[in-house]
């Protein structure tokens, strides 16, 4: 089946016997198992290792699998922005260089973004692990909502990290433009977001992880076993999470904790968090406190339930200051703003003295939410307002930047 299919075009990248190599652009320049290195156009990159996941999954593929490993490695250690975007250069929407990842002509196409999350997604079905996610909900929050409008009418095809107002990042624009002569990224946001619901829960034989927090039903078939899970929450803008569980079956269940409420910002060094949190989350069953450790980066939790379960997490959440590996020089002596998983900027439309803002990460903030940009949190203190990075540009043409100078 695969010998004239996926199998036989990912086997012939790379194979000089078989055509003339079209290069590193294209992924074309070694065999893909040899493949160690992100390169070349982001968005065809991260959709081709997408493929070579399924590949490594279906086929049971061991070598197929050691490569996507090292490319993912490569990619959360020394070529993602932290707002999850990927792709440094306009020049062939590509890659750059390891910690070549500037701000002001960040490409980070939205396509890039939605394709990594598809790649993760795939690593996560074949192997659970927690880090997968955590890169999901970053994208996912952050460098690919900022792909579209609030009133969901524009679009950025790139998505940069800083603006002069002046620099014309977005194809000619310096804000969203309603269309492009090339309508992938509008188009494959649209055909995305429906698909959100798909990446809330997941199973394995005798397990259901909640990856993604977000008020939802689902009814889950675990080997016959019909489950309901149910959730509510005003997640990302508060910790607070209740769920239910209903079902009369003895059943594991993985709660994730994500990354940020681990003091982890990406599961790599490229990222950390310059101050210290010692707050940390917990999960109640019943309004009883269950003393469990967090292990590989999930509450779990294996009981028999009862229909009339209710679960509790609060994933506490404080204003994080973030600094960067000092090999990505354009952030050496800069901090960037979180709050909880969202990544924050400032604008000039809400700081005057936009030039002159400079960050600590000793300094005190206040969270409130506040009745612009459809009612979002901001971090305030008396030299700033920030506002979630993906809800930039939405008031005209100004001034932006999420890495701050640190005083």
């Amino acid at each position: 089946m695969f010998k004239f299919g996926t199998k036989y075009f990912l086997d012939n990248r790379g194979n000089p016997e078989n055509h003339e190599l079209f290069g590193a652009y294209s992924q074309d320049h070694v065999p893909v198992v040899q493949q160690d290195e992100v390169v070349g156009h982001a968005v065809r990159a991260v959709y081709m290792y997408a493929a070579m996941t399924d590949i490594a999954a279906i086929k049971k593929d061991s070598v197929y699998s050691a490569a996507v490993q090292k490319l993912w490695d490569n990619m959360v250690n020394k070529k993602m922005y932290i707002t999850g975007g990927i792709g440094a250069r306009h020049e062939g929407e590509a890659f750059g260089e390891n910690y070549e990842l500037p701000n002001l002509t960040a490409y980070n196409e939205t396509c890039a973004s939605i394709g990594d999350v598809y790649w993760n997604h795939r690593l996560h079905n074949q192997f659970g692990d927690v880090k997968y996610f955590d890169v999901i909900e970053r994208t996912l929050y952050n460098g690919l909502i900022s792909g579209l409008s609030l009133d969901g009418t524009n679009f950025f095809y790139p998505n940069a990290l800083e603006s002069d107002g002046v620099y014309k990042s977005n194809r000619g624009s310096c804000t969203r433009q309603a269309w492009f002569d090339c309508s992938c990224c509008p188009t494959n946001v649209i055909r995305f977001v429906p698909s959100i619901p798909g990446l809330i829960y997941s199973k394995s034989d005798k397990t259901i992880y909640i990856n993604l927090y977000a008020s939802s039903h689902a009814d889950i078939d675990l080997n016959g076993e019909e489950v309901k899970v149910s959730q509510e929450t005003s997640y990302p803008w508060n910790g607070n999470v209740k769920l239910s569980i209903d079902t009369n079956s003895e059943i594991t269940v993985k709660f994730r904790v994500p990354g940020w409420s681990r003091n982890e910002v990406l599961p790599s060094d490229l990222y950390a968090y310059a101050d210290t949190s010692m707050a940390q989350p917990t999960l109640s069953i019943n309004g009883k406190k269950v003393n469990t450790a967090i292990k590989d980066g999930y509450f779990e939790v294996k009981r028999n339930w009862k229909h009339d379960d209710k679960i509790e997490i609060n994933f506490p959440m404080d204003v994080r200051t973030v600094k960067a590996n000092e090999k990505v020089v354009e952030n050496r002596g800069r901090l960037s703003l979180e709050y909880g998983p969202l990544v924050y900027a400032i604008e000039e439309v809400d700081n005057p003295k936009f030039d002159e803002i400079t960050l600590s990460s000793s300094d005190e903030f206040t969270v409130q939410k506040e009745d612009i940009l459809e009612g979002v949190n901001t971090i305030t203190n008396d030299k700033l307002k920030a506002i979630p990075y993906y809800a930039w540009s939405n008031r005209g043409v100004n001034k932006m930047k999420v890495w701050i100078e640190n005083k």
